[in-house]
């Protein structure tokens, strides 16, 4: 191979760093997409804090015909020095308000005032206020340099945004904000994504480097990274993956091909696998996908057929594939696979967007495994730790990786993108975001963005400026973490007989649902008395509300979120260390919440009620139509809410304590409460 460097270029191609309010050392996000779970103990500080989730990016050295020649490191066959330059911004507070994604057929039908800037009554230059920008911050790849954020303000209220540095290798390590949300005016939080005045410390933006090798400066490729929320079942990845979304994007583009082969290994078992792993963060998911449920695709006589090309098993093959989601076939039914709510959710559904489908790509790759088209073996090694593969491999591995941990749809609006990220106007290649020009201003829209005007040319979906993929998500990010949940119900009526509290959800893998708590673990993990495993069972069946120590209506516990986001477990992987076989070998375990979280009832806010009758008050506050003469919006919306948990209540069986009710605008996308 020729081991002449002529271009660099910088891996992964989009980092995400994740925010964290421990002040201890933080930890490396996920480098390969085979990379195990870190030990139990590593997400959280011995105080309970929750640590920073760093970004780290490297310089790769390339030849003429493409092929990686070798990472480069200062004082390493040349390099004397690599030169990291990074710019992070936050530009929620200025951006406009978040409904529904705006390319589909149902962000049409919004009222004009929902394409309105959120915090519209801020004008003219007072709007740059609202920016949290502070600039580019350099480092030295030679030496141990550290460079803070810490001089962006927010109408005129200083919010750090994290800090870059480097270590003796060279390599680039960003870190994000320490998750601290506020409003400039003290004013509550009145709903899930747009919440004026209130601002976070979440971010991104462009990461670039020059190299000097053998007396050459070379301008790297560059990359960008997102500063998004905690992961908090970290390990457990969602059934569509940001990467699965951008993977079809590139072959729909051209710019990239489907694979020639299949393979059981590489390709299927890991969607399969999915499945099987959100038992740890759902019930629901845990009962038909879980450990010796139905469909426990990993149990060894299930794989062993599920992998097997034959023809003996191509109707076991079929049936796996019919039961996934097509919208032509299936419409709005909530019951085929996966049970995932869509872009277009609405507590009263009216699109087939309702729920999720698996990507083209995906689909594509399950319709050949039904045909038998697939070898079982796998095409490709195991990698999972990053700097043991060939090098040739590493930077595919950078950048799937940390794709691979982020969630896709539903864009509702996500956990760390949302839904500009599938348009290929956003890329200057795969998986690369086209960067707009340093010094270039991006034109003012005006009062309000339209779908038409957020897909004109040179638009938002083009070329990307600091703070540019962060902007559209909620403002701040506790009130959206606070609502994912699952099994929302808007009518009293359907919380019978086919109503499940745990189905469908949102981003489980991320947001968990339904945990299993450490005490349960402690049961399971205890040799039984007598040989009776009874007791075990149960507690292995047994699922925690993750979101149980949140309380009041909706608003009051996104508010609280604000304050404990810190405090809720992280779903960490634990050894099941008994060795008889009778559970599996590793199980996701809750850590336990700070208090008072700990001290909640394990079912409270398993039911999700959506009041539609008190959206009424709550969006005519937040108009500021709300008659002054009347009582107060905070009143009725809660003799709306009593009213509804009561009913709720004699319909269901359900305990008051185990229903969350309220008004969630989200999931009202229509505003019909009106």
């Amino acid at each position: 191979m020729d081991g002449h460097i002529v271009q660099v270029k910088i891996h992964p191609a989009i980092g995400v760093a994740r925010v964290g309010n421990s002040i201890d050392t933080p930890f490396i996000g996920p480098e390969s997409p085979d990379q195990k779970p870190m030990n139990l103990g590593s997400y959280k500080d011995s105080s309970g804090a929750i640590r920073r989730q760093a970004a780290r990016f490297r310089v790769y050295g390339y030849n003429a015909a493409g092929e990686v020649v070798r990472e480069l490191k200062p004082g390493d066959a040349g390099v004397s020095e690599i030169q990291w330059t990074v710019h992070l911004a936050n530009k929620k507070a200025a951006w406009y308000q978040f409904h529904l994604p705006l390319d589909i057929p149902e962000g049409e039908m919004l009222a004009a005032g929902q394409y309105a800037r959120r915090n519209a009554d801020v004008v003219g230059a007072d709007r740059k206020k609202l920016v949290n920008d502070p600039g580019s911050r350099t480092v030295r790849g030679s030496m141990t340099e550290t460079k803070k954020f810490d001089s962006g303000k927010v109408m005129g209220n200083a919010v750090y945004l994290g800090e870059i540095s480097t270590r003796s290798d060279g390599r680039l390590v960003v870190l994000g904000g320490r998750g601290s949300s506020a409003s400039y005016k003290n004013k509550p939080i009145t709903g899930v994504a747009n919440n004026d005045t209130w601002y976070d410390d979440v971010s991104d933006g462009p990461v670039t480097a020059k190299v000097r090798i053998d007396g050459r400066e070379l301008i790297a490729t560059p990359a960008w990274v997102v500063v998004g929320p905690p992961d908090y079942a970290p390990g457990v990845k969602s059934i569509r993956t940001l990467y699965d979304l951008l993977f079809d994007v590139f072959v729909e583009a051209g710019s990239l091909a489907r694979p020639q082969m299949i393979s059981f290994a590489d390709h299927i078992e890991p969607i399969l696998r999915r499945f099987c792993d959100l038992q740890w963060v759902n019930r629901g998911f845990a009962t038909q996908f879980g450990w010796n449920g139905p469909n426990f695709f990993l149990a060894p006589a299930m794989r062993k057929r599920l992998a097997d090309p034959s023809e003996r098993n191509r109707e076991l093959r079929r049936q796996t594939y019919v039961a996934l989601r097509d919208y032509c076939r299936d419409g709005m039914s909530p019951l085929p696979w996966p049970w995932l709510y869509g872009d277009a959710m609405a507590s009263r559904p009216k699109s087939v967007r309702q729920h999720i489908t698996l990507s083209p790509f995906q689909d594509w790759m399950l319709q050949r495994w039904a045909d038998g088209a697939f070898q079982a073996a796998p095409l490709r090694e195991s990698r999972p730790t990053v700097d043991d593969a060939p090098i040739a491999e590493q930077p595919g591995l950078l950048d799937r990786a940390a794709l691979e941990n982020c969630a896709a749809e539903a864009f509702h609006p996500g956990c760390e993108v949302t839904w500009p990220i599938r348009h290929p106007t956003m890329f200057a290649e795969p998986f690369r975001i086209l960067h707009r020009n340093s010094g270039a201003s991006e034109p003012d829209f005006g009062p309000m963005l339209t779908p038409q005007e957020a897909a004109v040319k040179d638009g938002p979906l083009y070329a990307q400026g600091p703070g540019d993929l962060t902007r559209w998500m909620a403002a701040p990010w506790q009130a959206d973490t606070a609502s994912c949940r699952s099994g929302y119900e808007a009518l009293v009526p359907d919380l019978g007989p086919r109503y499940s509290p745990y189905l469908p959800t949102f981003w489980p893998a991320h947001v968990p649902n339904h945990v299993l708590k450490a005490e349960d673990f402690e049961r399971v993990n205890t040799p039984p008395a007598g040989g009776d495993d009874s007791a075990r069972e149960e507690a292995f069946e047994r699922r925690a509300t993750w979101l149980r120590g949140l309380n009041g209506n909706t608003n009051q516990q996104r508010t609280q979120m604000i304050a404990d986001w810190p405090k809720l477990g992280i779903v960490e992987v634990r050894d099941y260390t008994v060795g008889d076989g009778k559970f599996p070998n590793r199980i996701h375990v809750e850590s336990r919440p700070a208090a008072p979280l700990d001290q909640a009832m394990d079912t409270a806010n398993l039911v999700n009620l959506q009041v539609l009758e008190a959206g009424v008050p709550v969006l005519a506050a937040a108009a500021g139509t709300w008659p002054a003469d009347g009582p107060a919006p905070e009143t009725v919306e809660a003799e709306y809410v009593a009213r509804a948990v009561s009913e709720a209540v004699e319909a269901t069986g359900y305990r008051e304590e185990e229903i969350a009710a309220g008004y969630l605008e989200r999931l009202d996308p229509f505003h019909e409460a009106l």
